[in-house]
């Protein structure tokens, strides 16, 4: 109480910072005798002074603060009304009688502040002197935000009064129907759609979005009926409540006449420029659809950016779809139209079945669309094709080889002929693309060769591996260890002796497959462990991670001095896995490596080993000053003590 006695005094010095910090004080005090001096400061010219005041009013509350900062609401300047009305929005159902006699003040303004303020009140209570304003209050603008209030409050308490006010005023039931909305009782309904007919058209605009947004279904009946006397514009709006309540799938269980009917205005709505109504017209002729709606979504498909407007194509695209074949995408694809004929294409990729040939109506517009069409929508279709297509659709495929030249074309026909249909038949023909001038293109050839896999292929990579072409040599000993090791160990050895690095190391990858089979590998790739390339060293010490033998041991050891900085994380890993004591004395060493990641790596690989010597190395760690390095030691001894569980 004292203290709440210096800060009044303290409220009236002449001293700007003193009054503004006295002012913070005494809300963090809860000094209930300072809310009238703090409700007097609003007023002053001073930002802070005016800060301090409005936090400590909000900290403070009650029904002191409500009844001290009500007065001000009636205050001539503006700044000062508005940040009364924030202190009551939020303190102000703390005296909520306080406020509601105002609601019946002779000045309208002060009648909207306080309906305005009873809106964030969050009570029950509020409604219905909020109603009553609504139907009572002779100021429209009270009436309006006796409305928005309502709807802010959001109980459903508050339908019957805003059901009855629905035939305000013009300004009113924008906000009546905004309300309803947001509270979505289902008497609402019959109000809203009894009053359509009276309604202004763009009062019955927001009625009809309403009874959308409400999706309640017993509206549909009463908006279909609607329709039928309705202009283009209102009929539109119409048309996307009716599809949003049931949903493009409903529109199936009405009669045949009125689908039919509902048909004809979907149509109509695909043309409208509302972006939201094209949408709904798009989703419901996905299941009503037929010839028109294909045309008319197919060139809103075509407008559109697959990138920019990535969720308005996908779903035109699976309108498409689910419509079906039609007689406008086979046009599509065929049009000069660029846009609209991608957008064909991939409808009809989702209409193709998994297994596509000559003989499915759809893989066959596709084919024969093939060779009249530019290359962008060429490059679409094989695409398509060779991701569905089987046996029957060889042919196809078998003439872009020999008569076609890009390289993304001849891909997808190289992948379907060589990986999917392994084909032998066509090796010929597949085999020149390895010295394709695109690699990616010789990478396709070579893994439909790999795929293949025919003794004539065998043969002619045997032949390949003896090449003064180093590609042509790399080629060969990757199809090689793919086809065979055992088989080809010979030129794999070759492999590994080769000038070129990058063949000696898809060398001694190759190696790898065939470590659960055979021991006679284990020396070849030992004997590169001193390779002069550090990519091929790696790739040993990879393998000695991968399959572990105790020979393999002491190289790994030995990697940790090698002069490439990976080549050793990598053999810190290795060793990590093997779990082998033998390596805990160099992996400490380690430790005082200037390189961060190395020693974070050699941490967890000691974590992994375990022993004495490293649980004492990683405590050391754990009462380093780089917390980085605490918290992997860390880490690492609770591994550590796991692995002893």
């Amino acid at each position: 109480m004292a203290q709440c006695t210096e800060y009044l005094a303290l409220l009236k010095s002449d001293d700007k910072e003193v009054v503004r910090d006295s002012a913070f004080r005494a809300g963090e005090d809860n000094c209930v005798e300072a809310v009238d001096a703090l409700a007097a400061l609003l007023t002053t010219n001073h930002l802070g002074i005016q800060e301090a005041a409005d936090s400590s009013l909000r900290k403070i509350g009650g029904k002191e603060t409500v009844r001290a900062v009500l007065p001000l609401l009636r205050s001539d300047e503006a700044p000062v009304r508005n940040l009364s009305m924030d202190i009551l929005r939020e303190v102000g159902s703390q005296d909520l009688p306080s406020l509601i006699e105002l609601i019946h003040d002779d000045d309208p303004d002060i009648r909207i502040f306080v309906a305005d303020i009873l809106g964030s009140s969050d009570t029950a209570l509020a409604v219905q002197p909020l109603c009553e304003a609504l139907l009572k209050d002779p100021e429209v603008n009270v009436r309006y935000q006796a409305a928005v209030s309502l709807g802010e409050l959001g109980k459903p308490e508050a339908a019957t009064c805003l059901n009855k006010a629905i035939e305000d005023e013009e300004w009113v039931q924008y906000s009546v129907i905004e309300a309803l909305t947001k509270i979505g009782h289902s008497s609402s309904v019959d109000a809203m759609v009894k009053a359509l007919d009276k309604a202004s058209d763009l009062v019955a605009s927001m009625i009809i979005d309403a009874l959308g947004e409400l999706g309640n279904v017993k509206a549909v009946t009463m908006l279909l009926r609607r329709m039928e006397g309705s202009h283009t514009a209102l009929r539109n709006k119409i048309v996307k409540a009716v599809v949003r309540i049931l949903g493009g799938k409903s529109l199936t269980l009405l009669s045949a006449e009125e689908r039919e009917r509902f048909r004809q205005y979907l149509l109509v709505a695909l043309e409208d420029e509302d972006v939201e109504i094209q949408d709904a017209a798009i989703n419901g002729l996905a299941y009503v659809g037929g010839e028109k709606a294909s045309e008319g979504i197919l060139r809103i498909a075509g407008g559109l950016d697959p990138d920019g407007d990535h969720e308005r194509y996908g779903a035109s695209i699976d309108a498409l779809a689910r419509i079906g074949m039609t007689n406008a995408l086979e046009e599509g694809v065929l049009g000069e139209d660029q846009d609209v004929a991608r957008a064909a294409v991939q409808a009809l990729a989702q209409i193709s079945p998994d297994h596509c040939d000559g003989e499915h109506q759809v893989c066959k517009v596709l084919m024969d669309a093939f060779w009249q069409v530019g290359l962008p929508i060429q490059r679409q279709i094989v695409t398509v094709a060779a991701e569905r297509g089987n046996i029957e659709a060889k042919d196809f495929f078998i003439r872009i080889l020999e008569e076609h030249r890009d390289g993304t074309v001849l891909k997808s026909a190289v992948y379907m002929l060589g990986e999917r249909l392994r084909l032998a038949e066509v090796a010929d023909r597949i085999f020149p693309l390895l010295s394709h001038q695109y690699d990616d293109v010789k990478e396709a050839a070579l893994e439909a060769c790999i795929a293949i896999d025919s003794p004539e292929i065998r043969d002619r990579f045997k032949e390949m591996a003896g090449s003064e072409d180093p590609m042509s040599r790399l080629m060969a000993v990757y199809a090689l260890g793919k086809v065979g090791v055992l088989e080809n160990l010979e030129h794999i050895k070759h492999g590994l002796k080769d000038e070129i690095p990058d063949i000696r190391k898809v060398a001694v990858e190759s190696l790898v497959t065939i470590c659960d089979v055979s021991e006679e590998w284990k020396p070849l790739v030992i004997s590169m462990i001193g390779d002069e390339s550090k990519d091929v060293r790696m790739t040993v010490v990879e393998i000695f991670g991968q399959c572990k033998a105790p020979e393999f041991l002491p190289y790994l050891i030995g990697a940790l001095d090698d002069p490439d900085d990976w080549v050793k994380i990598r053999a810190i890993d290795a060793l990590g896995e093997y779990r082998d004591e033998q390596a805990t004395a160099r992996l400490i060493e380690l430790l005082a490596n200037p390189n961060r990641f190395m020693v974070l790596k050699v941490i967890e690989a000691l974590g992994h080993i375990g022993g004495t010597a490293a649980f004492r190395a990683l405590l050391d760690l754990a009462d380093s000053d780089e917390y980085e390095l605490v918290s992997a030691a860390e880490n690492a001894i609770t591994a550590l003590q796991e692995s002893q569980e």
